[in-house]
């Protein structure tokens, strides 16, 4: 029985040690979901319960590099230690402070951004080292937040001038003349989303100074035309829904000194159609008018250019929602 195998891990500072165990324990009760292990907190000691020997040492090499972190100062959330979890099961030797000091981004003095699987660690190398990059698959795989944490901490190491945000507005079931408000009204919820994630970095205050002083713009991108940028960080995200033509403009928009990243997912093309495809002519004409689609095509092997394929694995949900999921999934398979 677990109740046999116990070990007990106390810290010095109780203070620190809440802040590891988390809000009424949140923090525990997370890892102990993940781990199948049997947890219990008195005061500033952690007690584990764990028949199979191994794994005990894992939670235990867990929280105790985890309170490591918390005494440098650094922040620490549940989704932090989820997985540094994951990442002590593919390696037990691995320094959990070497692995997010590589794949965080400082947006604020209060806040970083840190990516959460490998194939975002990847992804985020590729955007310090690439001028242009293209990142496509599913929603929920941090294609555009982690594009835009990029920027905001380019920003602020002045290593650009300014961030511009755009995206397509492509109309899906009403029109935008029908939308009530002026122009900027009528394009804003086409662009919330980006708007969405540079609150959560700047906060609302910081995103609007820092639009105020033109060192942020979102904008549909319709207004990027016959413009050229220079010492600025751009990102076109829902690049699927761009025409051949917008895609050729939007890149042709890059100037000395800047970076250009591109996210989509081609299999939610929702580009209206201006004809109808002969059923001998093959794919969906969505897919052959995407300027996103076409530019994976035509920009393979430009040097400077890299590319960034993620999928449904990839996707960074909320535990419970991954149980909700797989739920789901079980009800119709049977």
């Amino acid at each position: 029985m677990k109740q046999n195998f116990a070990e007990t891990l106390s810290f010095d500072d109780a203070a620190l040690a809440s802040q590891l165990f988390g809000p009424l324990n949140a923090h525990v009760e997370l890892i102990a979901d993940a781990s199948g292990s049997e947890l219990q907190t008195r005061g500033a000691t952690l007690v584990v319960h764990e028949a199979d020997a191994s794994r005990r040492s894992l939670v235990m090499n867990l929280f105790a590099q985890g309170y490591g972190l918390l005494q440098t100062g650094r922040s620490l959330r549940g989704e932090d230690l989820l997985q540094g979890y994951e990442a002590l099961l593919r390696d037990p030797q691995a320094q959990l402070e070497r692995m997010f000091r590589d794949a965080s981004v400082i947006v604020s003095p209060r806040k970083t951004i840190l990516a959460r699987n490998t194939p975002q660690r990847v992804y985020m190398e590729l955007l310090r080292s690439h001028e242009m990059v293209f990142a496509t698959g599913p929603a929920g795989t941090g294609k555009t937040y982690l594009a835009v944490a990029m920027a905001i901490a380019m920003l602020a190491a002045k290593r650009v001038k300014k961030i511009v945000l755009t995206r397509p507005a492509v109309e899906a079931g009403e029109r935008l003349g029908f939308l009530p408000g002026d122009m900027e009204e009528k394009v804003n919820p086409y662009l919330r989303p980006l708007y969405d994630a540079l609150g959560d970095m700047l906060g609302p205050q910081g995103l609007l100074q820092k639009q105020e002083a033109g060192m942020i713009e979102v904008a549909p991108l319709a207004f990027m035309r016959g413009r050229t940028l220079n010492d600025a960080f751009l990102i076109l995200d829902e690049a699927q829904n761009t025409t051949r033509e917008q895609m050729k403009m939007f890149l042709t928009r890059l100037g000395f000194g800047s970076r250009a990243v591109i996210t989509g997912d081609v299999t939610q093309i929702d580009l209206p159609p201006a004809g109808r495809l002969q059923p001998w002519e093959g794919a969906p004409e969505g897919e052959t008018r995407s300027g996103l689609v076409h530019a994976l095509e035509v920009l393979r092997g430009v040097r400077g250019v890299a590319f960034h394929q993620f999928h449904s694995s990839d996707v960074v949900r909320h535990p419970l929602v991954g149980r909700i999921v797989d739920a789901y999934d079980r009800h119709e398979k049977n």
